[in-house]
């Protein structure tokens, strides 16, 4: 072989390198490669190994599918009552559609950002300052759901859209400041009030209880007198009842000792047998014990007038009895 044929082979075997390693293609994951052919669309390639015909397929773009995120400066709005703030935003897309994103539309990113500006301002001069300030996540909605139609057509999901910072005017934040102070000291004034209301509330109920308990006191103090009183009645009552009963038993009992030694005397007298001038003679001590009491008028009985004649009749006797003068 001649140095001439082994130049020429050399060269087809660089151009057929060559011609191989260009008609290889690697997608990586989550991308995806815009083929044309002859200028025109042919093909997108999804991630993996794929095989294209050299100087007659080329890659025109290479698109990213992962959530891509865009962050805009600040753009100032009008509200509806026509007042100028400045808001930024972040746009979170992703492409779904290859195809249509490299033919969509020219430029995406700044199709993006300009049709979120004018959608923000579109919805922003709908509300008014206040609305404005405290409806951050019905905007955001708002928003997302009126580019979605538009940026399907580019294959282009938007999946959220985020109002980062809203700034008013300075006048209307010194306003605002001033509101937001002045309410803050109506919220102290009121929860002073009402500390003040709820702490004389409480004393009122402290001195409530107090009298409630100090007149349940008395009236306990009261009654427990009351039933001292009554048991010291009762238990004196009882007493008295009790030494009436003792005296009138011991009463009882006298006269029945009493008796029984009269009828005991009276037995032992007629066991003794006395004569009929004794018996009189005891009658007439009982009378004598009788008439030495205090009564005015005394009744004496017949026998006992017998037995005084009889006594007197005695005394004569022995008073004549010169027997006894000896």
């Amino acid at each position: 072989m001649t140095t001439a044929q082994i130049i020429i082979t050399a060269v087809i075997v660089v151009v057929v390198v060559l011609l191989l390693a260009l008609s290889i293609r690697i997608v990586p994951q989550a991308h995806s490669y815009v083929v044309e052919r002859f200028g025109r669309y042919r093909k997108s390639l999804e991630p993996g190994f794929h095989m294209i015909i050299p100087l007659v397929d080329r890659v025109a773009r290479k698109i990213s599918l992962m959530e891509q995120v865009l962050d805009f400066a600040p753009q100032p709005v009008i509200t509806k009552d026509n007042v100028t703030m400045r808001i930024d935003s972040v746009l979170y897309f992703r492409v779904i559609d290859a195809k249509r994103y490299a033919y969509g539309v020219n430029n995406p990113l700044m199709a993006l950002e300009n049709l979120t500006n004018t959608t923000l301002r579109n919805i922003i001069g709908e509300l008014e300052l206040d609305e404005t300030l405290t409806s951050r996540e019905t905007i955001n909605t708002n928003m997302k759901a009126s580019m979605e139609p538009a940026t399907e057509v580019w294959g282009i999901q938007t999946t959220r859209v985020e109002l980062k910072n809203i700034t008013p005017p300075a006048a209307i934040q010194d306003a605002m400041e001033k509101q937001m102070k002045a309410e803050r000291e109506r919220r102290e004034a009121i929860l002073i009030a009402e500390g003040e209301k709820q702490s004389a509330i409480l004393v009122a109920e402290g001195k409530k209880q107090s009298a409630i308990l100090n007149a349940e006191g008395d009236r306990e103090s009261t009654i427990l007198r009351a039933e001292a009183a009554k048991q010291a009645a009762i238990l004196r009552a009882e007493a008295a009842k009790e030494a009436a009963i003792q005296e009138a038993e011991g009463h009882g009992k006298a006269i029945i000792l009493i008796q029984e030694a009269n009828a005991q005397g009276i037995e032992a007298l007629n066991m003794k047998k006395p004569s009929s001038e004794v018996l009189q003679l005891k009658s007439l001590e009982a009378f004598a014990k009788a008439a030495d009491g205090k009564a005015t008028k005394i009744i004496i009985p017949a026998e006992l007038q017998s037995m005084a004649g009889m006594l007197t009749a005695a005394k004569e006797l022995v008073v004549n009895d010169p027997k006894a003068e000896a």
